[in-house]
């Protein structure tokens, strides 16, 4: 999974630095409640990260609707691997296990 769709929703996703629980393991409901705020503090200028919010920016993905293009759980790979993009607007960074399992647990959470 290396396309730039995939790689940017990656980037948006973990542009901070939280967590606990492992990648792998099913994070508790603290965990996911961590994977909640590292988005809305990180990526909510850009995407929809609620189950009925609109994205601020006209072309990012809600990250509710993620599933309908990519398996969640594809995107733990770029994530670990750690996201460098040309966009101006998208950080440059590397996930740790924990944050990465908590991201993935939020974003589950709002699949249909």
């Amino acid at each position: 999974m290396r396309n730039s769709a995939a790689s940017a929703i990656a980037a948006c996703v973990l542009c901070g630095t939280l967590g606990v629980g492992m990648a792998g393991e099913a994070p508790d409901a603290a965990g996911v409640a961590n994977g909640k705020a590292l988005v809305e503090a990180n990526c909510g200028r850009c995407h929809a990260i609620g189950p009925a919010d609109k994205s601020p920016h006209p072309q990012a993905l809600p990250f509710r609707t993620l599933s309908k293009r990519y398996p969640i759980e594809a995107l733990e790979e770029a994530l670990a691997e750690g996201i460098f993009t040309g966009h101006p607007e998208m950080p440059e960074f590397q996930a740790t296990p924990e944050q990465i399992g908590e991201i993935i647990a939020y974003i589950k959470t709002l699949q249909p």
